[in-house]
């Protein structure tokens, strides 16, 4: 989806303005630059929470949770093992910061000896914080909506926090992030809640501009809104793979020409048991379309040999086969419909991801396909690249 460029928003400083930041992704490492030997330096974080304090009249800190074996762990692990460190006063800062990153132990760990000083805090003004499943509030506030959350990512997290300041009556919210799923929820949630403006700054460096997700939610209107999520699950995000050779502009060009797909993202978007015969037709459909734009068939393998013996396409340059896509689209329901959908509520009970295109429940592989690999069932459609092969595949062409 292409983003417009926004200016700062205006009053910025004004009293009714609530920032939610994911803290520590946004300044952390700019605080670990500034600072010298020790953890302890790390009570720089204190003046840097002042001074967002006085622009604004609530501060909410979001921190991740680390759950042992849960999808996002398997995805953390991919990143390599860090290094362990315990985190406190006297230990000695990092000097590899990207490595202790990796250890979610760490950052465990850091994230409570920061909150501790975050405690420290006293101001007249709205000041919270997670911790771990609960929050801290400088002074006391309700936390009935926040308190005991299971959310495991910051993404989530903070839009109950931005559910929770509009309940309380703020109607002018900014929200800091580096992630692009916070700008997708942010454009959906506008849709669920009575919010006047909803900012994000979004980004760092030359990179970072202001985004307006009521003016967005506004020009998609509330059914395309919520259903962004689902969309943005379904075409790639952090935890579903993407379509080979088909970005995000190509996948919104494709959502613009097929607007059937609308109420079936919205569908899933709820987080349903079961997806729908109906609703699968309508997603392959889609992601033949994605493939095709001028196609008028309805069946993926049938897709597949078409592009593949009559345009003489790659086989990365076609659409998956019907089984894999089956795996495919369970996972975006997944991530799209039970995590992003749910999103509003504090307590998430998430179906057992075998059950949505994940195997392998000690390390959550994605379960790619049910059917046998291609070397062991088409070794007439493997080639290497020479003559010979090149030869054998343009004759398996003619014989599909």
């Amino acid at each position: 989806m292409a983003s417009s460029q926004f200016t700062r928003p205006d009053g910025c400083s004004h009293p009714e303005l609530v920032r939610i930041t994911a803290e520590f992704e946004v300044s952390m490492e700019r605080l670990h630059q500034r600072s010298s030997n020790t953890n302890h330096d790390q009570t720089k974080i204190l003046p840097y929470i002042n001074a967002k304090l006085r622009q604004v009249s609530r501060l909410d800190i979001v921190w991740d949770q680390y759950h042992k074996n849960s999808l996002k762990s398997q995805a953390r692990n991919k990143r390599g093992k860090g290094i362990r460190k315990r985190v406190d006063r006297s230990t000695y800062m990092p000097k590899n910061w990207q490595q202790f990153l990796r250890d979610s132990t760490n950052k465990t760990e850091l994230f409570t000896f920061l909150v501790n000083y975050i405690k420290l805090q006293t101001t007249s003004k709205q000041l919270v914080s997670t911790n771990g499943s609960e929050v801290v509030c400088i002074p006391p506030i309700d936390t009935t909506h926040l308190a005991h959350c299971n959310h495991e990512e910051a993404d989530t997290r903070m839009i109950l926090h931005l559910a929770d300041a509009v309940d309380k009556g703020f109607q002018k919210i900014l929200l800091h992030t580096v992630d692009r799923d916070v700008v997708v929820l942010c454009v959906a949630v506008v849709a669920k809640i009575s919010v006047r403006e909803l900012w994000i700054a979004f980004g760092t460096g030359k990179h970072f501009r202001y985004i307006a997700a009521h003016e967005k939610a506004a020009s998609l209107g509330p059914n395309k809104s919520q259903a962004l999520p689902m969309f943005h699950a379904y075409t790639g995000c952090d935890s579903v793979s993407s379509f080979a050779t088909r970005g995000k502009k190509t996948a919104w060009d494709t959502w613009k020409a097929f607007e059937e797909a609308t109420s079936t993202f919205l569908s899933l978007s709820v987080g349903p048991d079961v997806v729908s015969d109906e609703d699968r037709a309508v997603l392959k459909r889609f992601t033949i379309l994605l493939y095709d734009r001028t196609s008028t068939l309805v069946s993926v393998d049938e897709c597949r040999k078409f592009l593949f013996t009559k345009r003489g396409r790659a086989m990365d340059a076609i659409p998956p086969t019907r089984a894999a896509l089956e795996q495919h689209i369970k996972r975006a329901v997944y991530q799209g419909g039970h995590c992003w959908g749910k999103m509003l509520k504090k307590n998430l009970n998430l179906p057992f991801p075998s059950n949505w295109g994940w195997a392998e429940p000690s390390s959550w592989m994605p379960l790619w396909t049910t059917l046998p690999e291609a070397n062991s069932s088409s070794r007439e459609l493997l080639c290497c690249g020479c003559k010979k092969d090149a030869k054998t595949i343009a004759n398996a062409r003619k014989l599909l």
